[in-house]
């Protein structure tokens, strides 16, 4: 028997595990004593099906899993503790960065914290309100397209993951346009939104929508009643109600329960209570319910920002008219890119010295905002996300904690594999669909 510590036995109360790290199976592989052999093995933290650097700890009896442990932490940023140290503003370039394929919901659900405590969330002018609900809904298409594709990858199916993220290059191209940015733009701000949207724009986008809607039928198409892949999906990581229910599930892998449970109809914020949308759910309860979910939201989503789309052909103004609270930027594309226009600069500059003290003050040091906490949450691609927020009365949050989906959905991964063979370990994950992201941040 090998004297390494790594790849040699230990007794459990289950019997004797066998922990190999490579070289001769034979020196490690016990003499057969008519027991079950069982290993463990890692799975990540980095590997295709683990979305990200997930570390899986799996417990096996030759392919079925008898333990599944999640190991995370290797992603952690501390973007939390250092909002601690940036006024409420700069705070949106941070939190953005926390679930990276859902930045929108991450920078939506910071300011409707901040404004609840600054109590103005009845002064965010309507078109800002569109416009931040435009920008999630396309966030919640680009965001599943990702699910979709690199689940397909993981389980085979190339043509998903070829198709997943053409579609996914068409909504990044519209993000780009509206912000200057594909991802992590920290476009939505305390009170409003970066900056307008023209009517350019708004016809890109109009022109947009049947094409997404057009290819994503390729993947429906494609997936949708395929053998193969109900096969690999259908009775898969299965995860009931009563499961879900303990464990804090929300999103997708709540819906599949049959659940209608969507934070948009049963806590609306943003207007969402004005647009006519339908909850998706299905009564599977497995990797194929969830499947058909994200495929039926992404349509969903799609009849949303049509209605967006309609509402923005009357103009107004897009930040909150308190200048005290409102970023001080009247942002336009010149010579050398995107920044604050000719008229703004030579405004404060030479026009008025109370503009130029407001906005150095405004800038450096923020706003003050009253003692106090709240907590807000949006319906993420992947479910309830929601930021505890606390303020000292002060221009820096106190304290800021963010309750992330693929954080508390990562705790149905024992529950949909143990008992299952390993192949469908990866189907599981993919259903669950984390972002290693938010759950670290």
């Amino acid at each position: 028997m090998s004297a390494d510590a790594f790849a040699g036995p230990f007794d459990t109360r289950t019997g004797t595990i066998y922990n190999v790290s490579g070289g001769d199976w034979d020196s490690v592989r016990p003499a057969d004593d008519g027991q079950k052999e069982q290993i463990v093995v890692n799975m990540g933290p980095q590997h295709p099906s683990t979305h990200g650097v997930l570390r899986l700890i799996l417990q096996l009896e030759g392919e079925s899993v008898v333990e599944a442990r999640c190991g995370i932490g290797y992603l952690h940023t501390g973007i939390e503790k250092n909002l601690e140290f940036r006024n409420w503003t700069q705070g949106v370039t941070f939190v953005t960065r926390m679930d990276y394929l859902a930045p929108f919901f991450n920078e939506t659900a910071y300011c409707l914290g901040v404004e609840k405590l600054l109590g103005i969330t009845d002064d965010i002018p309507q078109r800002a309100q569109v416009i931040r609900v435009m920008m999630m809904e396309l966030n919640r298409v680009s965001s599943h397209l990702v699910a979709l594709a690199t689940g397909g990858m993981e389980l085979g199916a190339l043509t998903a993951m070829i198709f997943g993220f053409r579609e996914r290059e068409l909504v990044l191209d519209i993000f780009e346009m509206v912000t200057g940015l594909r991802m992590n733009s920290a476009y939505v701000r305390p009170g409003g939104v970066a900056q307008d949207i023209t009517d350019e724009q708004v016809r890109k986008i109009r022109d947009t929508l049947p094409l997404l809607r057009s290819r994503m039928n390729d993947t429906v198409n494609l997936l949708v009643g395929n053998s193969i892949w109900m096969a690999r999906t259908s009775g898969v990581g299965y995860l009931d109600l009563a499961g879900c229910m303990a464990l804090g599930i929300t999103g997708p892998v709540l819906r599949s329960t049959g659940l209608p449970h969507d934070l948009r109809k049963s806590q609306p914020y943003s207007g969402y209570e004005t647009y006519d949308f339908d909850v998706v759910t299905q009564d599977t309860a497995d990797c194929y319910g969830r499947f058909l979910i994200r495929v039926g939201e992404m349509t969903e989503s799609l009849r949303i920002v049509e209605q967006c789309v309609d509402r923005l052909g009357e103009p107004g103004p897009v930040m909150i008219e308190d200048a005290k609270i409102g970023w001080p930027a009247r942002l336009s594309i010149g010579s050398d890119g995107q920044g604050n226009s000719p008229e703004h600069i030579k405004h404060i500059m030479t026009q008025s010295m109370e503009a130029l003290i407001h906005h150095f003050k405004l800038v450096t040091e923020g706003f003050r905002v009253p003692a106090g906490q709240v907590y807000s949450a949006v319906e993420s691609p992947r479910g309830e996300l929601g930021v505890h927020m606390v303020s000292d009365g002060g221009t820096r949050p106190y304290r800021v904690h963010y309750r992330d989906p693929s954080f508390t959905n990562l705790q149905a991964t024992a529950a949909m594999c143990e008992g299952s063979m390993i192949s469908d370990v990866v189907a599981a994950v993919a259903s669950i669909d984390p972002v290693m992201g938010g759950v670290d941040r």
